[in-house]
């Protein structure tokens, strides 16, 4: 068996891969006490990826009880693209350190960075997303904000990390009103 590289993916790999491994993974691993409450998978905005009311993803993503949606990122939200806050940058570490040079060897050193990479160390991406939403809500969807820093390593040490940020209810029906009439 030989491995090639893929040199140009096309929308019909991208809705099968999202509909048969994507969903499959999420359904598996959903907290039951969670189900229908919606879940969000955003994109990019690349031509490849599927449309946001495709009918066979759309068909595939509410079965057994879930609220599966698609939608697209904001043009250029590099601080809601959790896969740039640290995912990316993170693995991608870890596979040069393996210099892989041939694909298999390349496919090899990616899986294991993947696989070796830390839980930690996601929550604490997508705890700097959740941050990043509440600012940007703040600032109503401008980009002139700071990214806070809650020093998550002390709070961690601590056992005080939590897994999610809390929005004020107050900020998101302000926000729902902005939004609402702009």
């Amino acid at each position: 068996m030989e491995t090639k590289a893929i040199t140009s993916i096309k929308r019909e790999v991208m809705g099968s891969f999202l509909i048969e491994k994507v969903l499959v993974a999420i359904k598996e691993k959903w907290p039951r006490e969670d189900l229908g409450s919606p879940i969000f998978i955003q994109q990019d905005n690349a031509r490849t990826h599927i449309n946001h009311d495709d009918l066979e993803f759309f068909q595939a993503a509410t079965q057994d009880g879930f609220d599966i949606r698609l939608m697209c990122q904001p043009a250029n939200p590099s601080d809601l693209n959790v896969l740039d806050l640290g995912f990316f940058s993170a693995t991608q570490s870890l596979q040069l350190k393996e210099s892989p040079k041939p694909i298999d060897e390349l496919v090899s050193a990616v899986v294991k960075s993947y696989g070796n990479f830390s839980l930690v160390k996601s929550n604490r991406i997508f705890l700097s997303l959740q941050l990043c939403m509440i600012e940007i809500m703040k600032a109503k969807g401008s980009n002139k904000y700071k990214i806070p820093h809650v020093n998550k390593e002390r709070l961690e040490r601590e056992g005080q990390l939590p897994t999610q940020m809390k929005c004020d209810l107050v900020l998101a029906e302000e926000v729902f009103t902005y939004v609402n009439t702009s």
